[in-house]
């Protein structure tokens, strides 16, 4: 844990934060009192992911593995443009 006056913390903030960034805690004093202190972030806790958390939400049409003819022949480039 570094300790550091409030007038050096403020002239070197980038460096400060970069070392706060690394893992580093820095107290910030005025007039010889601890005033603050700059700490790493935590880390986000992260939910485990749990499989089927939707199933029976979700609703998926009989056809939907079916692309009508006209639908792939456009993507094809087998259909005449309506624009001409």
């Amino acid at each position: 844990m570094e300790t550091v006056n409030f007038r050096e913390f403020r002239k070197n903030l980038s460096g400060y934060l970069r070392q706060a960034r690394q893992g580093e805690e820095i107290v910030v004093t005025s007039r010889g009192e601890a005033v603050a202190r700059l700490v790493p972030p935590a880390e986000p806790e992260r939910k485990r992911r749990q499989p089927g958390g939707l199933a029976g939400r979700i609703w998926i049409a009989d056809d939907f593995d079916e692309t009508p003819p006209d639908i792939i022949a456009a993507m094809e480039g087998d259909l005449e443009s309506d624009l001409e």
